[in-house]
């Protein structure tokens, strides 16, 4: 039974931080591309940012260096620091994992954790 388990959000003021986490079982864990995306009520699901089981991350144009994410490989685990964070970055973050190699084509999505900016 594959699980992401996401924690962390909540409710914070326009200038505040958090950090998500996302604890991945039942995968091999290493094997997986990593993810975070976001979704606002009304709006498409976006990518945020990803890292490869090397480390390599990519982010969305918006985030504009406040968020970096990474990754424990030992404890299976994924995280994003958000910083600086905005009104308009209130959404429900999603934990992703998109298998590489022999588990190509394999995705699976953590529940969401909802993040509410106020001003």
């Amino acid at each position: 039974q594959v699980q992401l388990v996401e924690s962390g959000g909540g409710l914070v003021q326009a200038g505040g931080s958090l950090r998500l986490s996302c604890a991945a079982s039942g995968l091999t864990f290493s094997t997986y591309t990593m993810g975070w995306f976001r979704q606002a009520p009304g709006k498409e699901r976006e990518l945020v940012a990803t890292i490869t089981s090397g480390g390599t991350t990519s982010y969305a144009d918006y985030v504009k260096g406040r968020f970096t994410v990474s990754r424990d490989n030992a404890k299976n685990t994924v995280y994003l620091q958000m910083n600086s964070l905005q009104p308009e970055d209130t959404a429900v973050y999603f934990c992703n994992a998109d298998g590489t190699g022999w588990t190509r084509g394999l995705k699976y999505w953590g529940q969401g954790t909802q993040v509410t900016v106020s001003s």
